[in-house]
């Protein structure tokens, strides 16, 4: 699809001004106009010294010099522009042509060495030749306080070499337009001319196990303790739902476990080494009911998600991996931090009936009523 030049004129200009592609390490959390929410959090993180994988991202000025050079953009304004959000059958055709036309364009010689670049050198930063990553979107109303957009875009895991990791890219940005994500931002009133998309290249944790994190009870909204749900390889079977994780609440003071559920964990996500691709491998049935997570690292996580709150001020919802290629000690990653948005979003009063306000308040009312804490 041929664009005349005198239209991207304006986009080079914008372009100019800003990066196409930088690293997470140069974010902070006010760069979610340039990196998305999930990027902009991870250079938060890395730079208040919590353990992150090493990565980059492709930024929103290099996802509109896509759409504008390849002409896609004016196609996809077009659809969205007769797009029906309550037929969903209709809104599932418009989606499949979007997507289509998105992955079918190639990306600009510039746009493709500056990606290159980066991955050869997040390759040598890491040691290994064609770093193995994560490939994921990170969307301008991503993660954000208001509204959790989370899972509404892509995530590929464990994937290797540059060809693949630019088609993993493409296919990042058209999850911009899955037809479940135009709903959902059309019944939230998010413009979607105004919407933009960065993607996230960040180098793969070799999980031995990985899961999910709350800086506080997500069922009853209890500030005192820190819950951690885990299961052994990727976490995306946590994340999804497909297993019964194990399930630990530590309090939030003393880091002492005073809950304890360890479950039969039928799946795994991790890596085939033969074909060097990640998908879902039953567990062994002698590791099935094996908990997944050591004493000692359940207090570390616990420790660090303390220190991501304090951070942002805010409880917090934490994607984290065990990674079992380095020694105990310094392979506890965070991958993912974003504001938890359930209980945050309740007024004191609705919360009234959790067990305490802070950590502190808890360790108080327990001695006060005699009870034994921890």
């Amino acid at each position: 699809m041929l664009v005349h030049a005198t239209e991207l004129a304006p986009v080079r200009r914008a372009a100019a001004a800003q990066p196409l592609v930088c690293w997470l390490e140069d974010c902070r959390k006010d760069a979610v106009p340039l990196v998305g929410g999930k990027c902009a959090s991870l250079g938060e993180l890395i730079n208040a010294g919590v353990r992150v994988p090493p990565g980059f991202a492709l930024t929103t000025a290099g996802f509109r010099r896509f759409m504008a050079e390849s002409g896609v953009g004016e196609a996809v304004r077009a659809l969205l522009a007769g797009a029906d959000a309550g037929d969903l059958e209709a809104l599932e055709a418009t989606s499949a042509r979007i997507r289509d036309l998105i992955e079918a364009q190639p990306f600009s010689e510039e746009l493709e060495d500056e990606v290159a670049e980066c991955y050869r050198k997040l390759s040598v930063r890491c040691g290994l030749p064609a770093v193995p990553v994560a490939v994921r979107s990170s969307a301008t109303a991503e993660d954000l306080v208001d509204a959790s957009f989370a899972g509404q875009q892509d995530t590929y895991l464990w994937i290797r070499g540059i060809d693949a990791v630019l088609d993993r890219m493409r296919r990042c940005i058209s999850s911009l337009y899955t037809a479940r994500a135009i709903a959902y931002r059309a019944n939230k009133g998010f413009d979607d001319a105004a919407l933009a998309i960065s993607v996230g290249v960040q180098k793969m944790a070799n999980s031995y196990a990985a899961g999910v994190m709350f800086t506080l009870h997500p069922v009853n909204g209890d500030r005192s303790v820190i819950v951690v749900d885990s299961n052994f390889g990727f976490g995306e079977s946590v994340v999804s739902g497909e297993v019964t994780p194990d399930h630990f609440v530590v309090n939030k003071v003393t880091l002492d476990i005073i809950e304890r559920v360890v479950s039969q964990k039928l799946v795994c996500y991790t890596v085939d080494p033969k074909t060097q691709t990640s998908g879902a491998f039953e567990v062994p049935y002698e590791r099935q009911k094996v908990q997944s997570l050591i004493d000692d690292e359940i207090t570390e996580l616990a420790w660090m998600g303390k220190r991501i709150e304090k951070h942002y001020g805010r409880p917090m919802d934490i994607e984290w991996a065990v990674d079992k290629d380095l020694p105990a000690g310094g392979n506890i990653f965070i991958l993912q931090a974003r504001p938890e948005t359930v209980w945050s979003a309740r007024s004191s009063q609705a919360t009234d009936t959790r067990p305490a306000a802070s950590a502190m308040d808890y360790i108080l009312s327990a001695m006060l009523a005699g009870r034994k804490v921890g």
